[in-house]
């Protein structure tokens, strides 16, 4: 299998690389700091998200040179005064990165359903190669976790029915498909047009024939009878080129030719028009017809709310295609994570000072401390609520978990209560530790999450706000630095 080209170390924004390079130059690029992700809201107005993203993120990470073509246009960069913007220090210490990369990294595994507030991922190490990571981690993150929800969402509203994702030719370039196609998955999607995104990832790969295969014939049962003909283990008919319903019809008729030589018709694909109507008729002629285990595939700017409308109109469809409402992400073009510093030390073994971000928005003060997740769940597996703790600063058991939204909200976990640690060790020093499961285990362990939430976190619409919230300790340092930073003794 041929390998994906890992993008550029150049993909960022160039104050990383003038962050690094300042760094430097003052003597602190050394300093130890803990950097962490995380999102303010979910997306879609939903009730949570699922975290994907983190494959392509180790990959690149475990990859990650300046080529000397690279450095050579960084050597090149002038700033507003006409000189040099980066020294040869700051050029030599990028050629000599994989040898001399030692951050930690930590991260809740893909297919996590994770909640605003808490880091999905963490790094730890010299402040300007934490700093250097930045980009590449939310670029990875944003748009994959982005597209992992809107899938999960997608599979919710089918309750059970297959979902297939058709959004190649409507998404955002190459790069931005086979990203979606992959986060797709994750999210619960069961299939996919991609084919690269196949070959690359291991995902099925599923597809009918467009309007042109039947426009080239001169009718539509000749065209239908020809590709039965051409590739009779793969028949789904596109059937509203002309009048759907007569589509359905010849469709049967090349199904019966089909039967008689040992093969099936796998399913009729619905592609405009009242679907919930033309399918339950579309039912009746298959079923009157034998084919009964003909299934009836519909696409057509499917997203999870048109998916719940149709359901509730009695519609006879089993397979969904979704396309551009869910690699484009189309009613949310953002998830809005943000990678922000927690704590500094000078260096290894020292105490960690903890720093944080004042904002006059409340959803935007940042948790100081290096931190980790602690995720509660009943005795049937449930997920209980999320605490936010330092590390080092988690109670041995139970607990109290405050809102910092809100203080007069908190919830006390009795003891005995089950838990687990969210984030797990990914980098050590540099060196890769993890390997993520193949994309099939991150997809079941989405609907395992999901099925973990209670219902009224997961449904669509108006969702209920899942528990998440600091250790007691840990908000009274947050209270106290917010205080001293505002001056208030």
């Amino acid at each position: 299998m041929k390998p994906a080209s890992p993008p550029s170390t150049l993909l960022t924004d160039l104050y990383q690389l003038t962050m690094a390079c300042g760094y430097r130059r003052t003597g602190v690029a050394e300093r130890e700091a803990a950097f962490h992700v995380t999102f303010r809201q979910p997306p879609f107005q939903g009730g949570f998200t699922v975290a994907a993203g983190l494959g392509d993120a180790v990959e690149l990470l475990a990859g990650w040179r300046y080529e000397p073509g690279e450095l050579d246009y960084l050597r090149g960069l002038r700033g507003n005064d006409g000189r040099e913007l980066f020294d040869e220090g700051l050029l030599a210490a990028l050629a000599a990165w994989p040898e001399t990369f030692t951050c930690d990294v930590d991260a809740v595994p893909e297919g996590t359903v994770v909640f605003p507030g808490e880091p999905i991922l963490r790094v730890c190490g010299p402040l300007w190669q934490a700093q250097l990571l930045e980009t590449h981690l939310l670029n990875c993150l944003n748009f994959q976790s982005l597209v992992a929800t809107k899938a999960a969402r997608v599979c919710l509203a089918a309750d059970g029915d297959e979902v297939l994702e058709f959004g190649l030719r409507r998404a955002q370039g190459p790069d931005g498909a086979l990203a979606a196609t992959r986060a797709a998955f994750v999210g619960g999607v069961g299939a996919t047009s991609n084919v690269l995104a196949g070959m690359r990832h291991g995902i099925p790969v599923r597809g009918t024939h467009a309007h042109s295969w039947v426009m080239a014939f001169h009718g539509e049962e000749e065209a239908f009878a020809a590709y039965a003909d051409a590739l009779p283990n793969n028949v789904v008919f596109l059937v509203d080129t002309y009048r759907s319903l007569d589509g359905v019809r010849h469709a049967v008729l090349a199904g019966e030719r089909l039967r008689a030589r040992g093969h099936k018709l796998a399913a009729v694909r619905l592609d405009s028009g009242d679907l919930a109507y033309l399918s339950i008729e579309a039912r009746k002629i298959l079923d009157a017809a034998g084919f009964h285990d003909t299934a009836i595939l519909a696409t057509n700017d499917l997203d999870e709310h048109l998916i719940t409308s149709l359901k509730a109109q009695g519609a006879r469809i089993n397979v969904w295609g979704v396309g551009t409402r869910l690699v484009t992400a189309y009613d949310q073009p953002a998830l809005g994570g943000v990678y922000k510093l927690g704590a500094v030390r000078e260096s290894a073994g020292q105490p960690w000072q903890d720093r944080i971000k004042l904002s006059e928005q409340t959803v935007k003060v940042t948790t100081p401390g290096v931190l980790q997740v602690r995720r509660y769940q009943d005795g049937g597996g449930r997920f209980v609520a999320d605490l936010i703790h330092a590390e080092g600063g988690a109670p041995a058991d139970g607990g109290t978990i405050i809102d910092p939204a809100d203080p007069l909200r908190r919830k006390t976990i009795p003891d005995g209560t089950a838990w687990e640690p969210l984030l797990v060790p990914v980098f050590r020093a540099g060196k890769q530790v993890y390997v993520g499961p193949p994309l099939a285990r991150a997809r079941e362990r989405t609907f395992v999450q999901v099925g973990s939430l209670h219902p009224s976190i997961r449904r669509l619409v108006n969702p209920h706000g899942y528990p998440v919230g600091l250790e007691p300790g840990l908000f009274e340092r947050r209270t106290a630095l917010i205080r001293q930073a505002r001056g208030e003794g």
